[in-house]
């Protein structure tokens, strides 16, 4: 049987998956004096994050990164790590840190210590005050650039290594923490973090690696996702200098009737780059790899349209149609299995109020790609300019400023049947998800040379990441979401189950 064939063994019908753990009763009793910690340290777990949140760190404006880098250092160190150092590279540094508990077993954590930009005008709060408001349905929760994305989750994980210090007792696994600042710009410098070679080797004694997320939905809903898709971000520019065509400065719009647009120029180039209808990429070549939905991917999908709700999907995406006008299944199987072309941005020319009767000399296009399993980050950059070249447009300067392949994780990975084992306990029924259509850059632990289980898991409920009014849920209201000392209390549970599976 090769591997694709037991994969699909194991998972035909994400409804009939379940991993049954054990009694555990006397164990439990051992961790009694680290839950206690979690709600005597409350106050000073939330103070931490809110200190984190104060620190901007945005990667795209060079904003605060190297303050950020020593703050990371600084919170791994206080949470108990042994050694927690800064690792330089071509971009914006990152951070190595271990943990030696005495463990028979070792995990490793991705920490990502940036965020995305910001416009305050946007927010109802301050986006570095970090203020703690009422928010109806949820209770306290506290609001900042972030709070979700990743430094609550990641703050709750932390909180957890506090509590086993202060019960005096010892982790139940050694930790290696690898942390970047520039996931946000598509982790550009990433490997040469986890490259180096003290890295390498730290990580190979790992049975896993996983992200601290928030994976509760308002409806007590939690996923496990298997994998993510990749990405790559670039910009696409055209100009009069580079084309060799129209103007190399700005000049009067009445020229157009003598002078060829460089925006108009790019405009064609990125209408070759999709079907018709803008929803299909149809760059040559650039989605021969990419590997169709599996049987048991499709299992997944359709009992997860089962259990979530397309309305309330499509009310929080605030959107009425789906592509093509598909169904709800075929929608989901879309996103989780197909590559995408987006258009992030468009600009070129005058843009502010009334009109200003210019030809503009430059326009410039910021694009993302999503790639799926067996497609190359670097193949499909290629692909992107061949393209170009061949359709005409070979003046277009492409530039990519992120990204990378996607990753992917089997269901009996230990560290995932320890995710499904602690939240069962919960009461939770999770859904397994072949892959999320986000992305994170989890390759490098995935792929060659590690070939590590991958993953994200933690209790707790959060919202708005890359938009204003981003929140993190502190005290719950919701019975069917936790706070921030359930989050906690999830990582105790989940590094204890990862010392036994």
């Amino acid at each position: 049987m090769d591997r694709r064939t037991f994969i699909e063994s194991v998972v035909a019908g994400a409804a009939t998956f379940a991993w049954s753990p054990p009694a555990r009763a006397a164990e439990k009793g051992a961790l009694a004096p680290v839950r206690a910690q979690i709600e005597k340290q409350h106050a000073g777990n939330v103070k931490r994050l809110q200190d984190w949140i104060h620190q901007p760190s945005i990667a795209a404006e060079n904003n605060g990164v190297s303050e950020g880098c020593d703050l990371m250092i600084r919170l791994a160190k206080d949470a108990g790590f042994d050694t927690a150092v800064r690792v330089p590279t071509d971009g914006q540094p990152g951070v190595f840190a271990m943990l030696d508990a005495g463990a028979r077993r070792t995990v490793g954590l991705y920490f990502m210590y940036d965020v995305k930009q910001v416009d305050p005008a946007e927010w109802s709060s301050p986006p570095w005050q970090a203020a703690i408001v009422d928010k109806p349905g949820f209770g306290k929760v506290v609001v900042g650039r972030g709070a979700v994305n990743q430094k609550g989750p990641e703050a709750a994980f932390l909180a957890a290594l506090h509590a086993f210090r202060g019960a005096g007792v010892k982790p139940p696994v050694n930790l290696v923490l690898v942390a970047e600042g520039e996931e946000e710009i598509g982790s550009p410098h990433f490997p040469q973090i986890v490259r180096r070679p003290e890295v390498q080797s730290a990580l190979s004694r790992c049975s896993g690696i996983f992200m601290p997320s928030a994976e509760q939905e308002p409806d007590s809903s939690v996923t496990i996702t298997l994998g993510a898709k990749g990405v790559i971000e670039l910009e696409l520019t055209s100009s009069g200098e580079l084309w060799g065509r129209g103007p190399k400065k700005d000049i009067h719009s009445s020229n157009k009737a003598r002078v060829d647009s460089p925006a108009w120029h790019l405009v064609q180039a990125l209408h070759t780059l999709v079907s018709a209808d803008g929803n299909d990429p149809a760059i040559d070549g650039f989605a021969e790899k990419a590997r169709p939905i599996s049987a048991a991917e499709k299992a997944m999908v359709a009992e997860g349209a089962r259990r979530m709700d397309e309305s309330v999907m499509k009310k929080q995406l605030g959107v009425d149609h789906w592509v093509h006008d598909v169904n709800w299944i075929d929608a989901l199987e879309r996103l989780v299995s197909r590559p995408t072309v987006n258009i992030e941005g468009l600009v070129g020319g005058y843009t502010g109020p009334g009109g200003k009767t210019i030809l503009p000399h430059k326009a410039v296009a910021k694009l993302d790609l999503r790639l799926v399993p067996d497609m190359k980050a670097t193949e499909a950059l290629a692909s992107l300019k061949s393209h170009l070249a061949k359709s005409g447009f070979g003046d277009i300067e492409v530039k990519m400023t992120g990204g990378y392949d996607p990753n992917s994780t089997t269901p009996d990975a230990p560290l995932i049947r320890a995710q499904m084992s602690v939240y069962k306990r919960d009461g939770l029924s999770p859904i397994l998800w072949p892959r999320s259509a986000g992305s994170w850059p989890g390759y490098v632990f995935t792929g060659e040379p590690l070939h590590l289980a991958a993953g994200h898991f933690g209790l707790g409920h959060g919202s708005g990441a890359h938009a204003p009014d981003e929140y993190y849920v502190i005290e719950s209201t919701n019975p069917k979401v936790q706070g921030f000392d359930g989050a906690v209390r999830s990582f105790v549970e989940y590094l204890d189950e990862l010392s036994r599976v």
